[in-house]
């Protein structure tokens, strides 16, 4: 009789040690996100929380493999530069290059993650990291002129893109610890617009709409990216501007 109940004890012990240890790699995964990111806290930001975890999560059997954060870095580049010659093919390949996007920037996480779970960050492949992201934000960017957006609009984009990164990167060359400000023009948003337009130019061609209708709707688009861009370096520069003042 007495069997049972120290089996169950036994059980729910493993359970509970389980659960801790989850818990513990969890917190590890945000703490060692957080060093990398200036001290910036993900739990404050469920998005950024959830995602955190995902790559993580997806980073594990990349490093019992022996992958590299600088081979995956690589990778997230190829993956996005896919993408955008996918996209370059009309008809329904535009919907393929929309899931190789979200891969792309799946591994734009997983990099990083596999970083700090082997503890090999560095401050060269921080700069790899910055370069292959300015280079797959070109990319994602250019989807939106394949599409149909005009290109003034798409260089524009790009141009208030790497304006925006470049004062991020300047603050934080002189002392600016974190990001400065998450704006409304961070990566994530540069790859849920590549993903609509891809996902949109889609529909039209399924839907056989006339050429000035989808290079009005593909325009439209592309606004709202440069209104974001704008928005978003504004954002930036008003953070930069309080930041630095304090470092005198």
């Amino acid at each position: 009789m007495s069997a049972e109940p120290e089996h169950l004890a036994s059980s729910s012990s493993a359970r509970a040690a389980e659960q801790t240890d989850r818990a513990s790699a969890r917190d590890e995964a945000l703490d060692s996100w957080s060093r990398l990111h200036g001290g910036m806290d993900p739990r404050q930001i469920p998005w950024v929380r959830g995602w955190v975890l995902i790559s993580h999560g997806c980073a594990r059997p990349l490093v019992r493999l022996g992958v590299t954060a600088n081979t995956v870095t690589v990778l997230g580049v190829v993956a996005t530069a896919v993408a955008l010659c996918v996209t370059m093919l009309g008809g329904w390949w535009p919907a393929v290059a929309a899931l190789v996007i979200l891969v792309a920037a799946l591994l734009d996480g997983i990099d990083g993650a596999i970083a700090a779970q082997t503890r090999t960050a560095s401050r060269w492949g921080r700069i790899n990291d910055a370069v292959a992201d300015r280079c797959s934000d070109v990319m994602l960017i250019g989807i939106l002129v394949v599409v149909g957006a005009p290109s003034w609009l798409g260089i524009s984009i790009v141009v208030l893109t790497l304006i925006l990164e470049t004062t991020r990167a300047t603050a934080q060359a002189v002392g600016m610890t974190g990001p400065g400000a998450v704006t409304v023009w961070e990566r994530p948003s540069r790859v849920i617009l590549a993903v609509i337009a891809a996902l949109c130019s889609t529909w039209w061609w399924a839907a056989a709409l006339a050429s000035d209708t989808t290079a009005t709707l593909a325009a439209v688009i592309a606004a709202v990216g440069a209104v974001l861009a704008v928005v978003g370096t504004i954002q930036l520069g008003i953070a930069v501007r309080r930041q630095t003042r304090r470092l005198g």
